[in-house]
């Protein structure tokens, strides 16, 4: 799984594991709104402790995948509920069947953020930071046109969390792990060409000279084209609208 998690003992792998095959079940509409769940229930369907179901329907519950109650059980809740930006809950989505509408969703929020976020760091980042940016955009094209996949992903990670960081927007900053894991899960999930195409990576380079130059509107107008871009390979166009 892409999302990130400190190293821990067999318990908390174990806790990984039984939260993955839940929140997947509930992502996926295995689990429907309004089944409802008990501990006793988890224990014997996956052999756990009481404890490590307890601590699983506590996550759950605060991604809003799930409520508690007493008498009455732990109940799966509606997607209106749900803490979308959560970096877990993306990935099981990406990894589901709702794979093409998450992306739909999260390329949308990516269009509507990073040219403004890119315009910001344009006004705001750091000689450090502009210096950043160019190295980071020049390395991505060597690795990118090698096909080294995993090290340009990594790159690649590294530039729009910098973007994102630079202007000086909290707001922005906190989307960092939101855009991670979708660009994480283009690549484990076998969305990307086997090199990236020509044109991502001069975007990604007028990006960075735009910062770097501070020129904000050129910034924005080139994130934006990058977006475009990247909608076109991972969206279909005419496909079916997001879900209400």
């Amino acid at each position: 799984m892409p999302v990130q998690r400190q190293a821990g003992g067999p318990g908390d792998a174990l806790h990984a594991s039984v939260l993955d095959t839940i929140g997947s079940r509930i992502t996926s509409g295995d689990l429907e709104e309004g089944q409802v769940l008990t501990l006793d229930g988890i224990q014997e369907q996956f052999g756990v402790s009481r404890t490590v179901a307890r601590e699983t329907m506590r996550v759950l519950e605060s991604m809003g995948l799930v409520t508690s109650r007493r008498r009455v059980g732990i109940t799966v809740r509606p997607r209106s509920a749900w803490q979308v930006y959560d970096p877990r809950l993306i990935w099981w989505q990406l990894a589901g069947p709702n794979r093409d509408t998450q992306l739909r969703s999260l390329t949308e929020l990516r269009i509507a953020v990073e040219p403004v976020a890119a315009a910001r760091a344009a006004w705001n980042a750091s000689a450090k930071e502009r210096d950043r940016l160019l190295d980071l955009a020049a390395r991505m094209r060597r690795e990118g046109e090698a096909g080294r996949l995993e090290s340009f992903l990594e790159l690649d990670i590294e530039f729009h969390t910098l973007l994102l960081e630079s202007g000086g927007n909290e707001m922005f900053a906190a989307l960092k792990d939101v855009v991670a894991v979708v660009l994480r899960g283009r690549t484990s999930l076998g969305l990307m060409p086997e090199k990236p195409v020509p044109t991502a990576l001069d975007l990604h380079e007028e990006v960075a000279r735009a910062v770097a130059s501070r020129r904000p509107e050129a910034a924005e107008h080139a994130m934006r084209a990058l977006l475009s871009e990247v909608r076109g390979a991972v969206v279909p166009v005419d496909g079916p609208p997001v879900a209400r």
